[in-house]
């Protein structure tokens, strides 16, 4: 049998919980050659990325794990950490999924990627610094000599991940571990991120193990496929043969979990709900610059944009990181400071203060992108579907702030004892439906829903966006929908506008939109999303 990489053989994982002992890996077996692209799919919950955990010897510190993995033959599984870093960051490198929150915001993205270097490689000095500028300049980060010096919130989200490649390059590793490396960018970076890592294999060697929920992006990039559900590999085999004829159940579901069918637009003369015209916002960067920083001392991320949304009608906002899409949303809720006029059912609400917007606050609700980090984890469940009810309805006994929230959770799809649980004991997907809760228990108007379905698998996705349409029906709501997924945003939008750096490039219809863009910004997002979805080359 020809050597391998990695070769992982009957691992198991456990968790010690409360309740007892979860089984989050069940004997999982699969082998990683040189040079190789394998993909490791599944549902969150499924233990792909678990397993990879295990093996980096990255477990929660209630976890344990049982079995074998062997780097080149030799056993690395449950070895000491001091022992372990021999292999970690040299000749196994592992991408995070969310570059952010795996980036220290205090120190430069040069210090950071040179410390790798310094571990590892035993360089000092100058030839650090050589080092992290041939890798940022082999990642593609433009200006490398200005960026080495930058913050990661001075960077974008595809900035951001580049650098989390580079630091994973910079000793030159076998194996290149990357775990969701695209969930949270859109269609456009993410992309170019694939393409990056394809050319970098091609150029380096190295094997990569794939850990993703996004089928679109395994078939445009994995060459084998490895299926997980609920802790065991339910089938494995090469790329072509899994999407074309899959043997198991799950395997077929997974293929077929796409967000179907389209809204019909609203009736001609749905009243108005919300409008904005000529919006404006303006970040002032004198803060954050330096003593001697040239540059401008303000940034356009919003730049005249007008919406008008009727009642019961959904409007997508696309574009880009950075296109203003997410300003404009909380811009219109009156979030933040911006110029323009806005009308909310026929009261113009231009120079509402705070205090004026208060009592507006439960017409119009935002949902955050993660859930996770939107939801207190030090409240239960039911405390925070009720947190709003004791701001705007104070009168409300706790008997009836915990019948409410029962109501609430049953209506998107919870029991109603999940109101005395915590939100790390759901999962991704629950919790975005106890966030979509604490909006709903309020009765709003108008909702504006800021990347919703982006970190979700996709059958959770589906569910979601018609957990979303049922609601819209039965309570007759307005969505502002801001996300890159253009395959959701065709499913659950009937208006669609288009972003670029602040800018609104293109608006209509959305089937309008998709089968006849006027713009080529327009052409190279659905491009991009969807080119995808569609047999390419595969890696070695």
């Amino acid at each position: 049998m020809a050597e391998t990489v990695l070769s992982i053989r009957d691992l198991r994982v456990a968790f010690d919980t409360e309740d007892g002992q979860l089984d989050a890996v069940k004997g999982v077996s699969f082998e990683v050659a040189p040079g190789e692209t394998l993909a490791v799919v599944g549902e969150s919950g499924s233990g792909k990325s678990q397993t990879m955990m295990a093996v980096m010897g990255l477990l929660a510190a209630n976890g344990r794990a049982s079995g074998s993995a062997r780097y080149r033959g030799e056993e690395i599984l449950g070895l000491p950490a001091r022992q372990l870093n021999r292999y970690r960051g040299a000749k196994i490198s592992m991408i995070f999924q969310e570059p952010m929150t795996s980036l220290d915001p205090l120190y430069p993205v040069g210090k950071q990627i040179g410390e790798v270097i310094r571990h590892h490689s035993g360089k000092r000095g100058s030839a650090v610094r050589a080092r992290v500028l041939e890798l940022l300049r082999l990642v593609g980060i433009p200006e490398p000599e200005r960026r080495i010096d930058s913050f990661p919130h001075e960077l974008s989200g595809g900035q951001r991940q580049r650098v989390m490649i580079a630091m994973a390059l910079a000793n030159d590793p076998e194996l290149l571990i990357a775990d969701e490396p695209t969930t949270a960018l859109d269609v456009t970076v993410q992309a170019q991120i694939l393409k990056l890592l394809a050319d970098l294999q091609k150029r380096l060697g190295m094997a990569i193990l794939l850990i993703t929920h996004d089928l679109g992006v395994v078939r445009h990039f994995a060459g084998r496929v490895v299926v997980m559900r609920r802790g065991e590999v339910v089938e494995e085999g090469p790329t072509e043969a899994i999407f074309s004829s899959p043997r198991h159940d799950y395997t077929r579901m997974l293929l077929a979990a796409e967000p179907q069918g389209g809204k019909p637009p609203v009736p001609e003369g749905a009243p108005l709900v919300l409008s904005a015209q000529d919006v404006v916002v303006d970040y002032d960067l004198r803060g954050s610059k330096g003593l001697f920083s040239k540059g401008p001392d303000t940034f356009r991320a919003v730049d005249h944009v007008s919406l008008a949304l009727k009642s019961g009608q959904t409007i997508g906002v696309v574009g880009e990181s950075g296109s203003g899409k997410s300003t404009l949303g909380r811009a219109i809720l009156r979030l933040l400071p911006s110029d323009g006029r806005y009308r909310f059912e026929g009261q113009d609400i231009t120079v509402f203060d705070r205090r004026r917007m208060r009592p507006l606050r439960r017409e119009l609700q935002l949902m955050f992108q993660d859930p996770f980090g939107s939801l207190s984890p030090r409240l239960t469940v039911g405390e925070i579907v009720t947190e709003g009810l004791l701001v705007h309805e104070p009168a409300l006994s706790a008997t009836d702030r915990s019948r409410r929230a029962a109501a609430a959770l049953e209506e998107v799809g919870l029991p109603p004892e999940a109101r005395n649980r915590y939100p790390h004991e759901f999962s991704g997907g629950q919790r975005q439906r106890i966030a979509i809760a604490r909006a709903m228990i309020l009765k709003p108007k108008v909702v504006v829903l800021d990347e919703p379905t982006s970190a979700l698998d996709r059958s959770v996705q589906v569910q979601i966006v018609e957990l979303l349409r049922k609601l819209q029906r039965e309570h007759g709501l307005s969505y502002v929908f801001i996300s890159h997924d253009l395959a959701v945003i065709r499913a659950i939008s009937d208006h669609i506008l288009v972003m670029k750096d602040g800018k609104l490039v293109e608006e209509g219809a959305t089937e309008d939109i998709f089968s006849a863009p006027r713009e080529d910004y327009t052409r190279t997002l659905i491009a991009a999303a969807f080119d995808a979805k569609r047999p390419r080359e595969l890696a070695a």
